[in-house]
């Protein structure tokens, strides 16, 4: 498999799991501690894969990781819409470029929008728990975690930004209106979603 590949794959294992750790519901520990150890182990394995592609360990962990992400066991006391997949799902229909590219464009760009009071201590447990962020404010330690998301996907060789990705601005009008009618994300996501909440994550992705 081209390491291209190998590294859209485990942004959309990240992003998989992400969907489903920020949802509405954040009570269900033993679900959320599941989710963590997912994403710890693409975080670990991700990069080696990349370098070693016959590695047997860093593929099969992979692997193992892909499956969890997406067998319903981590929607287990959840529920609710997922967020980032809907707005990635019409770039790639609009622009026809890789799932993973654009899922590491836009997550850092969805976690900076919706911070608030409200979602930072949510944020800061994910940034201490699967980054290892040493942080007591919740605002900050879930400011650094977005930084370490944006981090890993460069470590991968991911684009960082809508341009660098090849997506221009010009049908974002469309194209948010398209995200929220073909999904729930205006009425069941972690954070409710409108078309122009939508417009400007894509606008923050410069």
């Amino acid at each position: 498999m081209p390491s291209k590949q190998t590294a859209a794959g485990a942004v959309d294992i990240l992003s998989h799991v992400m969907e489903q750790y920020f949802q509405p519901n954040d009570e269900a520990y033993i679900t959320d501690v599941l989710s963590e150890a997912v994403m710890k182990t693409v975080i670990k394995y991700a990069r080696k894969a990349m370098d070693e592609p016959e590695n047997y360990e860093a593929r099969s962990n992979l692997m193992w990781s892909s499956t969890v992400a997406l067998n319903h066991l981590l929607t287990v006391g959840k529920g609710g819409a997922w967020s980032v997949h809907p707005i990635e799902h019409v770039i790639s229909a609009y622009y026809d470029i890789t799932h993973g590219v654009g899922l590491a464009v836009l997550t850092p760009a969805w976690m900076s929008y919706v911070l608030s009071d409200t979602t930072a201590p949510r944020l800061a447990r994910f940034a201490r728990e699967v980054f290892g962020v040493e942080e007591a404010d919740n605002r900050k330690a879930a400011e650094l975690g977005i930084q370490k998301v944006r981090a890993f996907n460069q470590s991968l060789e991911m684009p960082a930004t809508r341009s660098e990705a090849g997506v221009p601005e010009d049908l974002f009008d469309e194209m948010a209106s398209e995200a929220v009618r073909t999904s729930t994300i205006a009425s069941k996501a972690y954070v409710k979603l409108e078309s122009s909440d939508v417009k400007q994550i894509l606008l923050n992705c410069k």
